[in-house]
């Protein structure tokens, strides 16, 4: 870990032409902080979120943080969401931010921090049903499928070997893509109490999930998916004629792509799997407590169990330095790969995410190890440290994943450390961001990406919540 007295050495920095002084432990800009659209130009407003701003900045001392907190937490709702009716029903698209297109994964977790504060406020409420509404229209669209347009208007992406149509905006097959819906239902209806949206469509997609699942087990034959793409990137296409490399069909569910979007090299991918067992057994609840579907709740069940189980037989093995830990990708053989990647689900995330408690002892020798040198996409350098992937290439620090970091962690200082490396690496622009240097938050990619900074402003909004200490520094 940096020390942060070292980081502290500079009295100052320059990062996209603006200038920083270094006050107490942090950056405080020195110019106006607020980087919101004007009121009559932001697509949502939400008298909950709102409010919630406002008491975390009359009471987070350190303005830069709540500065950043500002910007961040509402960024989803005033840029990036097109909400209307159709069919009397409230509908919502949610595109990622600099692109024009709407991810099953991102768009739930766009929203998914808004929940906690929904109930009080109607209209969030209805937005966040039209999300639901929306993804069920793209898994019945195509279940295979991780992006779609807000209609049939096609994308770059026409020339991909695989199904494509004019709906779709890419079609790379992650299993996460299809259990991010099943968490913003699961959570909504906790959070709400609201079943109205559990309508025929929406249990005619969940039972395609279902089927999607088994289909990609592959236990009889490789499944009707496959995916090629023209390309000098390697990890944009898939081996052996679009089907990957090979796999012992041992219950693990296939997934050709990671929530990168990068390839994935054995196609069983563990952060993933675990993220379908937790899905399938909330979705058997909801169809045993709701739906009163005993039958079908009955084979989710199944599902997930022999899932659950092939994880630990294939996937939980003994690394050279840190124990027991979870491998990122497996193939049934016995071919492991150890790393982890800043998308979520990761490794790193399970906790978060629900699927395993933060003092799991795999869990915490896996969280050893990906926050060590031995995990191939841990950089460490001038600035920060953190956890990348090959989307972008080496060095590039994601802020998701600092900010996965700190979600998962019990540890007050380690919390105050990645805070301050998420306040200190916003480069001036006042948010967060896809991927910066190691050595250089200005360089940085993407501007406009609203999950991350979505999920940055749920971070401080649980701390402020939770243990306010740890925001007066």
């Amino acid at each position: 870990m940096i020390d942060r007295r070292t980081f502290l050495k500079s009295t100052s920095v320059i990062a996209s032409g603006l200038f920083f002084n270094i006050k107490g432990s942090m950056i405080t800009k020195m110019i106006d902080s607020n980087k919101r659209p004007p009121l009559n130009k932001r697509n949502f407003t939400s008298e909950a979120i709102e409010k919630a701003i406002l008491e975390v900045k009359e009471n987070v001392k350190n303005e830069k943080l709540a500065s950043l907190f500002e910007n961040c937490f509402p960024n989803t709702l005033d840029t990036t969401v097109k909400f209307s009716y159709i069919d009397g029903k409230p509908d919502t698209f949610v595109i990622t931010g600099d692109i024009e297109a709407m991810w099953l994964r991102d768009s739930s977790a766009q929203v998914y921090p808004y929940l906690q504060v929904c109930s009080s406020d109607d209209k969030l409420k209805e937005l966040i049903a039209g999300v639901i509404n929306r993804q069920v229209k793209c898994i019945l669209i195509d279940p295979y499928a991780n992006a779609f347009n807000f209609s049939n208007e096609g994308s770059g992406w026409e020339s991909d070997i695989t199904g494509m149509k004019p709906d779709l905006h890419e079609r790379k097959w992650e299993i996460d893509s299809l259990c991010y819906p099943i968490r913003l239902s699961y959570g909504f209806w906790k959070e709400t109490g609201d079943i109205s949206y559990f309508d025929s469509n929406w249990i005619k997609a969940m039972k395609l999930v279902f089927q999607t699942f088994k289909e990609q087990q592959r236990k009889e034959n490789k499944g009707p998916y496959s995916f090629l793409r023209k390309s000098t990137v390697p990890y944009d296409t898939q081996a052996l004629g679009g089907f990957g490399n090979p796999i012992n069909p041992v219950g693990l569910i296939c997934s050709a792509f990671r929530p990168s979007d990068d390839s994935t090299i054995y196609p069983f991918l563990i952060p993933s799997n675990l993220f379908a067992v937790k899905s399938l057994r909330d979705l058997a609840e909801i169809f045993t407590s709701v739906i009163d579907d005993k039958l079908f709740a009955s084979d989710l069940k199944a599902l997930a169990d022999e899932v659950g189980t092939a994880v630990y037989k294939y996937a939980v093995v003994e690394h050279l330095d840190f124990g027991k830990v979870f491998a990122y990708e497996v193939d049934g053989f016995g071919n492991r790969l150890f790393m982890d990647d800043a998308n979520v689900p990761s490794l790193l995330s399970l906790p978060y995410l629900g699927i395993l408690e933060r003092e799991d002892d795999v869990y915490k020798n896996t969280r050893n190890f990906i926050l060590s040198k031995n995990n191939p996409y841990f950089f460490k350098g001038k600035f920060a440290e953190g956890i990348g992937g090959p989307h972008i290439g080496l060095d590039m620090i994601w802020h998701m994943s600092i900010t996965m970091r700190t979600l998962t962690s019990s540890n007050d200082d380690e919390i105050k450390y990645c805070i301050e490396l998420l306040s200190n690496t916003d480069a001036g622009t006042g948010f967060m961001h896809e991927s910066f240097h190691k050595d250089d938050p200005a360089n940085y990619t993407r501007s406009w990406f609203a999950w991350a900074n979505t999920l940055f402003g749920e971070l401080i909004y649980n701390i402020y919540k939770s243990k306010p200490e740890l925001l007066k520094g």
